[in-house]
């Protein structure tokens, strides 16, 4: 069916498919509800979604590298418009998790958006921040720029979306593939997308395009897609998944999925992965 918009676009309807009792055109809180505080510096907000998960890998990793780091990890439900509350909007104005409050040193800093999170607190804690920082940060930034088109763009017409269309589903899923050749070619010659390190760039890439060719995002994507194409992708997703930071990082904030050995929906110390 031909769409003809309207000369002035109004909020009439609902819209988003499953999503749409969480989607407006206006920002803000809904509700006044105020965030829990655990007793750790680094107090967390967020859910298991490819952006949540980018941070707490990144809070494990560092745990199991050694760094004095520890975190309290709270839930913040997206189905159910937790992101809508005035305490996290306090935090993230933009309502979209994850977002962080640093307390350390008796501060109490808010960062929000991803990637801010992962160079904070990478460049805090010095590590994982790479020899060649230029490269990473490079690689960091295509992330940022280049998953919407990956989830929000191909993900939501192919799986989420109420009707399937010809042509959102083609555009992105051609410009997926793009994506996924891009990175191919690079691991064709790296270890890691930054070079000889592993690095927040990997942390940031691994949680959308690593669970891709792995098949844990948007149905029958992987097929879809031909994500055996891409080998030096999916030897390079395989290598992040096994690693222990990784699959506690997967589970943390993580309410949702049939594997209950993957749920940790809060998390407030090393012990609760026991």
């Amino acid at each position: 069916m031909t769409y003809t918009p309207p000369k002035v676009w109004t909020w009439d309807s609902d819209s988003g498919g499953q999503f749409a009792n969480i989607n407006r055109p206006v920002s803000g809180p809904t509700k006044d509800v105020d965030l829990p505080v655990g007793r750790h510096p680094y107090q967390l907000y967020s859910l298991a979604t490819p952006n949540g998960v980018k941070v707490t890998i990144l809070f494990e990793e560092l745990i199991e590298a050694g760094h004095p780091v520890e975190y309290d990890a709270w839930l913040i439900d997206i189905g159910e418009g937790d992101q809508f509350g005035s305490g996290f909007v306090d935090v993230n104005p933009n309502s979209k998790i994850p977002a962080l409050f640093d307390r350390t040193d008796g501060a109490n800093v808010r960062v929000f958006e991803s990637g801010a999170i992962l160079l904070h607190l990478a460049e805090r804690h010095g590590a994982f921040l790479g020899a060649d920082r230029p490269e990473m940060l490079s690689w960091l930034f295509w992330q940022m720029g280049s998953a919407p088109f990956l989830g929000g763009g191909f993900g939501h017409f192919y799986h989420y979306a109420p009707e399937k269309l010809e042509y959102p589903i083609n555009r992105y899923a051609m410009e997926a593939k793009r994506q996924l050749d891009v990175l191919d070619k690079r691991l064709e010659d790296v270890e890691w997308v930054a070079g000889g390190d592993y690095t927040i760039a990997d942390m940031a890439i691994w949680p959308w395009y690593g669970q891709v060719v792995l098949g844990r995002l948007y149905g029958d994507a992987a097929t879809f897609l031909s994500v055996d194409d891409y080998p030096h992708v999916k030897a390079w997703a395989e290598r992040i998944d096994a690693r222990p930071a990784v699959r506690r990082g997967r589970m943390v904030n993580r309410n949702f999925g049939d594997d209950v050995s993957l749920k940790l929906p809060e998390r407030h110390s090393r012990d609760d992965f026991a």
